[in-house]
């Protein structure tokens, strides 16, 4: 049992990886990165090709923290899979490479999404960090766990107001109260279909089909999910259809039929691509 551990690394950018959007509590100093992950206080740094990982107890397996990185995905293979005869994502690929989808706590995820919606990444963070600053569990240094479902519900909708997340507090004090009387099973999404588990997620208060595909695609790696925000809607109405503007049903069938099979994959390099990338989007500002 060891504090420490050392992984080889192949086709892996930590830090936009970990700064895409994708979680909210991962920070940043002098080129080491901590989070919660598991339940568990970690850090990491990058040297050279290797993953340096340092927690605070002894660990006897790190399973919990390769699933969670996604270090053991064949990432050329998935990239080799990409359209051949697109531009932006062939540019994207270049630009982001090594960026991965991480494998969440599905209720973190949710929740954190949630608590995303108009607002942006700084300020989903801000809102994130009260949350656990109040209502998580002491873990190590400072840093709190994620509050479970059951201690959200035991909330009110002001308290959860008092954390700045406004009307988002209906919604998760909403759908907590529903995961913590398993009238929602978190786990049990995983053994549905694509369609299924997005339906099943959509009884939520707050979801609709863009959280629900962030949840599927960051906690429980479907790939089909391809979420679309402000950022992903313009590249595709600019890039893709720069001269007429697709119906909802004409951009879906598109989505369906030129992003597989991995649209998840394709749909995260192309946000990262075009949010960390100026002048590729006309009316856009970095969030």
């Amino acid at each position: 049992m060891s504090r420490t551990a050392v992984f080889p690394l192949r086709d892996y950018n930590l830090a936009a990886t970990l700064n895409s959007g994708q979680a909210f509590r991962w920070r940043e100093e002098n080129g080491a990165w901590e989070n919660i992950v598991a339940g568990r206080w970690v850090r990491l740094r990058v040297n050279d090709k290797t993953l340096h990982a340092q927690v605070a107890k002894p660990q006897k397996d790190w399973q919990w923290l390769t699933d969670y990185l996604q270090l053991e995905v064949n990432l050329k293979k998935i990239l080799a899979d990409f359209p051949e005869d697109d531009p932006h994502l062939a540019a994207a690929k270049k630009t982001c490479r090594g960026l991965r989808l991480l494998k969440q706590d599905p209720w973190e995820t949710l929740a954190g999404f949630i608590c995303s919606s108009n607002k942006q990444i700084v300020q989903i963070q801000q809102i994130i960090g009260e949350l656990c600053d109040r209502y998580g569990e002491p873990a190590h240094a400072g840093w709190k766990t994620f509050p479970t479902a059951v201690r959200l519900a035991a909330t009110t909708e002001a308290d959860l107001r008092d954390c700045r997340m406004g009307y988002r507090a209906k919604y998760l004090h909403a759908s907590a109260s529903m995961i913590a009387s398993n009238e929602v099973d978190l786990t049990a999404i995983a053994t549905l279909d694509y369609l299924d588990a997005q339906t099943e997620l959509k009884r939520l208060p707050g979801i609709g089909p863009k959280v629900a595909d962030c949840i599927l695609l960051f906690a429980y790696g479907f790939p089909e999910a391809f979420p679309i925000d402000t950022w992903v809607l313009k590249a595709l109405r600019q890039l893709y259809f720069p001269r007429r503007r697709p119906t909802p049903r004409q951009l879906h069938t598109f989505i369906r039929e030129h992003f597989a099979p991995y649209h998840g994959y394709a749909q995260q390099y192309l946000f990262h691509h075009v949010r960390t990338h100026d002048g590729l989007l006309s009316g856009n500002q970095k969030t």
